[in-house]
């Protein structure tokens, strides 16, 4: 939807709005808010509303803290699950300086940086994400736990999946928001749900991620539940992802398709599968960002560990699905929902069109399961692994002129420098795995 100033004002004026929520995302992926009254919306539009940047992890340093927001106009919803009387809005905003310019360190402004070195290339990057989260019960004090009653597996419905009423009415709340809902059903662990939402334009889709988790965990909570998008909330089971669906438009056609071709691919999708595999070490901690991440990364639980490429099995980092046509597309499997969506997405874009850039060919695709391959056979195949770890993937990020331009040094520095804090402090927790396996013992 295309706003303008007079229509938000007239719409706040005409739908009795109270409140209005000044959001953007901090460089780890979380959502913040200045809230306003109706009465401050002018000063708003005129991107007056300043916050200290000193104060959120991963901005500014105090003696340069201040800091405005640029609300975008275009992302003026009215949030469903408020009251009716004194309603909410929010607008997502961009983060800028004193002296007018952007924030470098806003994730929303490194990726339309990206999206505006694929225009000059004359590409449209479009992204379609695959959101996976748990539903569990909280406490008597309301807080999150990891219990569940339902034991409903894939595509189950109720009554066995017990979190149909929840899910039902997340996609209600998401659909006045202004989300096309193409699918939601039951996932593979107990208690685990999936909403699938249509494909759009990068910026927009990071947009509409942060508004998704919102309106979940908003709607879980009032239904009693907990929605977690942890990776992996329990050992045993199938993690959480957030497959990225990635197609390049050009002209108003799919770039990726080639009918000649025996797959039906464009050598810029091969390119762009090519950059993304060439680079998939170093921007792994982007995607998968927190050490509970690299717990779903392991052999068994319909998770990547091995960078390879297929359009006819699932078991490698890289999928072509089936279809064709405009609805041609690249999936990326590893990501999850504990990474930034914007800085996700910069990067794979980053990735995608070095591919093209350089002319990259992938390796051969694998049509094998991978897993059940020996390690001489994916040693010949050219199959590597995934880091293992987040010290892993800081390591390998860490030596990367390409992320570093992609993130610029600011970022860059202040990302590595707080993953490898996150590391050490959990290196040395004392966990109950070791009471149970050692306190008896020695």
């Amino acid at each position: 939807m295309k706003y303008t100033r007079q229509d938000i004002v007239r719409i706040v004026e005409e739908e009795d709005i109270e409140f209005i929520r000044l959001q953007f995302t901090d460089l780890f992926g979380t959502l913040k808010n200045v809230a306003i009254t109706s009465s401050q919306l002018g000063k708003a539009l005129d991107n007056k509303i300043m916050f200290d940047g000193s104060s959120i992890e991963g901005f500014a340093r105090i003696e340069e803290s201040d800091m405005y927001l640029y609300p975008d106009y275009d992302t003026f919803q009215i949030l469903p699950w408020r009251p009716h009387q004194g309603k909410v809005a929010r607008m997502i905003c961009d983060v800028y300086k004193v002296d007018g310019t952007p924030y470098e360190s806003d994730p929303r402004y490194i990726l339309k940086k990206e999206l505006a070195k694929a225009k000059d290339m004359g590409y449209t990057f479009n992204v379609g994400p695959e959101c996976e989260f748990f539903l569990f019960h909280t406490d008597d004090n309301g807080c999150p736990t990891t219990i569940t009653h339902e034991k409903a597996g894939y595509f189950d419905l109720a009554p066995t999946d017990l979190g149909e009423n929840a899910r039902r009415d997340m996609v209600l709340n998401l659909e006045d928001l202004g989300f096309e809902i193409e699918a939601s059903h039951h996932e593979v662990a107990p208690a685990q749900h999936e909403i699938d939402f249509k494909y759009g334009e990068a910026l927009v889709t990071a947009d509409n991620v942060m508004t998704f988790k919102l309106t979940v965990k908003t709607i879980a909570k009032r239904h009693g539940l907990y929605a977690s998008f942890m990776p992996k909330p329990k050992y045993g089971v199938c993690g959480s992802g957030m497959h990225i669906n990635m197609s390049l438009f050009k002209d108003g056609k799919n770039a990726f398709v080639d009918e000649s071709d025996e797959l039906g691919l464009s050598k810029e999708a091969y390119s762009f599968i090519a950059g993304v595999m060439d680079k998939m070490k170093s921007i792994c901690a982007i995607t998968n960002p927190i050490v509970n991440s690299y717990k779903r990364l392991v052999p068994g639980f319909e998770a990547p560990t091995y960078i390879a490429w297929s359009a006819t099995n699932r078991s490698p980092l890289v999928r072509v699905p089936a279809s064709r046509g405009a609805s041609t597309r690249i999936e990326l499997r590893c990501p999850d929902s504990a990474a930034n969506p914007y800085l996700v997405l910069a990067v794979c874009l980053a990735a995608g069109l070095d591919g093209i850039k350089n002319g990259m060919v992938p390796p051969a695709s694998v049509q094998r399961d991978i897993f059940a391959m020996t390690r001489q056979e994916r040693k010949e195949a050219g199959v590597h692994s995934l880091p293992k770890n987040l010290y892993d993937a800081v390591k390998e990020m860490q030596t990367s002129e390409f992320v570093k331009g992609v993130l610029g040094p600011d970022v860059f520095d202040k990302y590595i420098i707080a993953k490898k804090a996150e590391w050490m402090d959990y290196t040395t927790q004392v966990t109950d795995w070791e009471i149970d396996r050692y306190l008896d013992w020695i």
